[in-house]
């Protein structure tokens, strides 16, 4: 197997976390993975780094991550 990225890995983990072969642990480990997703590529809004984007990047970059979260969400079975 070969060596992973850091955000690869964190992906990888959080769907092994959750995985097993029933259909709702399916649907757990996807939401999870998700999370994940959302937390490594799309930082929570208070961990960017504002000097780096404009205002317009930063907010798409927040729709991205919410969009993301309510997919695990309704995933797991919650209102968003």
């Amino acid at each position: 197997m070969t060596n992973l990225s850091p955000t690869a890995q964190a992906v990888l983990d959080a769907f092994n976390r959750e995985a097993r072969p029933e259909p709702h642990h399916q649907r757990e480990a996807i939401a999870a993975v998700l999370r994940a997703v959302a937390d490594q590529v799309v930082p929570e809004p208070d961990d960017i780094d504002k000097g780096s984007f404009s205002l317009a990047a930063i907010r798409n970059r927040c729709k991205v991550r919410d969009q993301l979260l309510a997919i695990a969400a309704e995933l797991e079975g919650g209102n968003g």
